[in-house]
């Protein structure tokens, strides 16, 4: 079992504003699959998002990754873990990416959420060496940002194609 895995989160953390983004809002502290608890947390943000352009969306997303930098860095050191799995904010920005310029309707949603997690967890390359090699709050938000943009080329497509 993974060291990372055995060092146990205390809820108190989630009190302090960085940890409590970082952890997505608590859904990363679920005993089981709290990568895929923090991808429904992305699920539930996308469906609450007002409807916008795809300016305003951008910028959103783009701000949303580079605050993710700062807390997941803060968060990863807080624990002298790099990426530990509470650390879920990276798959609420994933899922947000992946559903750029996708349409809210459940199916897409659907698809969008497996698509993302089968990126985030095989990581095939170049997602597995961005994973192993960057660090730091980059390294835990680039390799979400690659598999989310796997899942959205193939998104766009299907759409385009069906």
């Amino acid at each position: 079992m993974d060291k990372s895995l055995k060092i146990e989160i205390p809820v108190k953390m989630l009190l302090n504003p960085v940890h409590f983004f970082s952890l997505g809002f608590g859904s990363g502290l679920t005993p089981k699959l709290p990568g895929t608890a923090g991808t429904l947390i992305g699920v539930l943000v996308f469906i609450l998002m007002p409807d916008m352009n795809w300016i305003a969306y951008l910028a959103i997303v783009i701000c949303a990754f580079l605050f993710g930098i700062f807390c997941c860095q803060y968060t990863a050191k807080s624990l002298n873990v790099h990426d530990h799995p509470s650390i879920v904010y990276d798959e609420i920005v994933g899922y947000l990416v992946t559903m750029f310029m996708v349409p809210k309707d459940w199916v897409w949603i659907l698809v969008g959420f497996i698509l993302f997690r089968v990126f985030d967890i095989l990581k095939p390359w170049p997602i597995s060496a961005i994973d192993s090699h960057v660090k730091n709050g980059i390294g835990i938000m680039l390799d979400d940002l690659i598999a989310a943009l796997f899942s959205l080329t193939i998104i766009q497509a299907a759409i385009y194609f069906l």
